[in-house]
C-alpha cells in the first residue's frame, strides 16, 4: 500500500488539464502515488533475489492494477469508486464489501505505519545503541502511535485546507529526497569497491522456489504497489489515453521498481541479512552510510525528515478513504451515525469509528512477544483484506466486458473484446490469489510467537474485518438513505434499465 498521499484528482472541466498532462507527468503522479521507503527492509532479507519478487510482483499485480482500473475509471465515472466498478458487475452488497475492504484496510495499516514514524523519532538520539533501544519499547511504540494518530484525526477535523499543506511538504521532505540519498549512498558505497553483505552473483538473482518458505515474506511486497488505482481517474486529463496512458504506466513502473529495487539493495549493502530488523533497520542504513561518509550529523536530521514525512502521510489518509466510504455512507448503506460531519463536512462519525479500531489495533504491540512481530502480524492483515478488494475489483473488470459491453470507455485495455481484459485482469486475479494464499503463512525470516496464533489471529481477523459489512448491509434500512439533493448518489446501469423496463411495460389488462 502506498503510504504517500495520492496527487490530488480534479478537472478543471474545460479541457485545461487535458493539454498540460504529458505522459511524463502522468507517470510521476502513478510514482508519487505508490512509492514509499518503510517497507524496504522486509525485502532486504531476501538479498539479490529481492529484485526478483519486485519484478514479479510488478507484472503480476501493478501493471495489471493499473491498466483495469483505468479502465473502469473512464467507463464508470460516477461517484463511488470500487463500490461502483464491483456494485455494477456483482450488485451493491459485494460492491460495499470492496469500498468497506479499501477503508478498513487503511485502518488496519495506521499502526504500522506510525511504528515506523515512532522508531524514526527514537533514532533522533546521539547514541545508536540507546536508538535502538527505545524503538524496540513496546510502551514507547504504543504511546508514540496512539498520540501521533489522534493528532492527525483532529488535525482532519479542521477540513483539507489545513492538512493540504502538511501532506505536500512531507511528502517532499520524508519520501523523495531520503529515497535519493539512500540509493546514492548505496551506489558509491558499492561502486567503491566496499565489501557488501549480499552476494550479487547473477545466479543468486533467482530464488529457490522450491523452498516454500522463500516466497511467503514477499507476498507483502505486492502491498508496496497497492493504490495505483486510486491515481486511474487521470486517465480522463490524458491526451490520446489508448496510447499514452499505458506507456506513462510503463515509465511509471520501471521507476518505481527501480527505487525499490535500489533502495532494498543499498540496505543489505551495509547490513547482513540476519541482522535486518523490519522496523529499524532503514534508519541503521543510513546512520553507518553517515558514518562511513564522515557526516553523521546528518543522522538525526533523517530521522526527523522521515517521521515528518510519515506523520504528514497518515494525516492525508486519515480522511482519504474514510470520505469515500461517507459517499457510499450516504446511498443508504450506513447507519445515520456514521454519516454524520461537522460544519466543514469532515466525516466525524466515521474517523471516531476509525479511531477506536486503530486504538484495539495498537495495543498488539504489546500483547504480542515483540514490536517486529506485532509489525508483521497487522502488515499481513492489511494486505489480506487489501487483496481481496483487488480480487473483486480484477474480476468485476472482466464480468463488465461482458456485461456492459457498449459502455464508452475513453480507455480500453487492448486486445480485442474479451481477450485482453481476460489476460491482464486474468494475471492480476491470479497474482492477489497466490498472495493471499501466502499471506498466512508465518515467515521463518521474523519471529512471530506461536505460528499457530500467529494464524489464528489472521483468520479471526480476515472473518471479522471482512463480515462486519455484510451485516450492516443485513440491516440498513431505508431511513439510512441521506435525500440531500448534494449527497445524491447516481444508480447502477442495471437499476435504470430495470427502471425503464418496469415504466415501458405495458399495464395490466382490466378484469371485467
Amino acid at each position: 500500500m502506498s503510504t504517500n498521499t495520492p496527487a490530488p484528482v480534479g478537472s478543471s472541466g474545460k479541457g485545461a488539464s487535458l493539454a498540460r498532462m504529458g505522459v511524463f507527468t502522468l507517470a510521476m503522479i502513478n510514482v508519487s502515488a505508490i512509492v514509499s521507503l518503510r517497507g524496504l527492509p522486509a525485502e532486504a532479507t531476501y538479498g539479490l533475489s529481492s529484485a526478483f519478487y519486485y519484478i514479479f510482483a510488478a507484472i503480476f499485480f501493478l501493471i495489471p492494477v493499473s491498466l483495469v482500473a483505468a479502465e473502469l475509471t473512464t467507463g464508470w465515472p460516477q461517484k463511488g469508486g470500487v463500490f461502483r466498478w464491483v456494485g455494477e458487475a456483482f450488485g451493491t452488497r459485494l460492491g460495499f464489501l470492496a469500498i468497506w475492504l479499501q477503508w478498513i484496510e487503511s485502518t488496519i495499516w495506521f499502526p504500522t505505519v506510525l511504528t515506523f514514524a515512532a522508531v524514526s523519532l527514537a533514532f533522533i538520539g546521539p547514541d545508536q545503541r540507546w536508538d535502538e533501544a527505545v524503538s524496540a519499547n513496546k510502551w514507547y511504540v504504543l504511546a508514540i502511535v496512539l498520540a501521533v494518530y489522534w493528532s492527525a484525526t483532529l488535525l482532519n477535523f479542521k477540513g483539507m485546507r489545513t492538512s493540504a499543506g502538511i501532506t505536500k511538504w512531507g511528502t517532499m521532505i520524508g519520501t523523495v529526497i531520503p529515497g535519493a540519498l539512500l540509493i546514492v549512498f548505496g551506489l558509491i558505497y558499492w561502486g567503491s569497491g566496499n565489501k557488501v553483505d549480499i552476494n550479487m552473483a547473477p545466479g543468486n538473482f533467482f530464488p529457490d522456489l522450491t523452498n516454500f518458505n522463500n516466497i511467503v515474506l514477499a507476498a507483502s511486497i505486492f502491498l508496496f504497489y497497492a493504490g495505483m488505482e486510486m491515481s486511474a481517474v487521470h486517465v480522463k486529463d490524458v491526451k490520446n489515453p489508448g496510447r499514452n496512458y499505458p506507456m506513462a504506466i510503463l515509465i511509471a513502473s520501471l521507476i518505481t521498481v527501480g527505487i525499490f529495487v535500489l533502495g532494498t539493495l543499498a540496505i543489505g549493502y551495509i547490513i547482513p541479512e540476519a541482522q535486518i530488523n523490519l522496523v529499524q533497520s532503514l534508519l541503521i542504513a543510513f546512520d553507518k552510510f553517515f558514518t562511513i561518509f564522515h557526516i553523521t550529523w546528518l543522522g538525526p536530521v533523517m530521522a526527523v525528515c522521515l517521521a515528518c514525512g510519515v506523520l504528514a502521510q497518515v494525516v492525508a489518509w486519515v480522511g482519504g478513504p474514510s470520505k469515500g466510504l461517507l459517499q457510499v455512507g450516504y446511498a443508504g448503506y450506513l447507519p445515520r451515525a456514521m454519516q454524520k460531519t461537522n460544519k466543514k463536512g469532515v466525516q466525524t462519525g466515521i474517523l471516531f469509528i476509525q479511531g477506536g479500531i486503530v486504538t484495539i489495533l495498537s495495543v498488539m504491540f504489546v500483547i504480542m512477544p515483540s514490536v517486529q512481530s506485532a509489525y508483521q502480524i497487522i502488515s499481513q492483515l492489511t494486505i489480506i483484506l487489501y487483496l481481496i478488494m483487488y480480487m473483486l475489483m480484477f474480476a468485476a473488470g472482466i464480468a463488465l466486458r461482458h456485461k456492459e459491453p457498449n459502455v464508452p470507455r475513453t480507455f480500453r485495455i487492448p486486445g480485442g473484446k474479451h481477450f485482453g481484459m481476460w489476460l491482464v485482469a486474468g494475471v492480476g486475479l491470479l497474482g492477489s490469489v497466490i498472495a493471499f494464499l501466502f499471506s498466512f503463512v508465518p515467515p521463518d525470516q521474523i519471529s512471530v510467537g506461536s505460528p499457530t496464533l500467529y494464524v489464528v489471529i489472521l483468520l479471526l481477523g480476515a472473518v471479522i474485518f471482512a463480515g462486519i459489512p455484510f451485516l450492516i448491509y443485513a440491516m440498513k434500512k431505508p431511513s439510512w438513505k441521506n435525500t440531500d439533493s448534494a449527497n445524491e448518489f447516481e444508480p447502477f446501469n442495471w437499476e435504470l434499465k430495470k427502471t425503464n423496463t418496469e415504466t415501458s411495460a405495458p399495464a395490466p389488462e382490466q378484469q371485467h
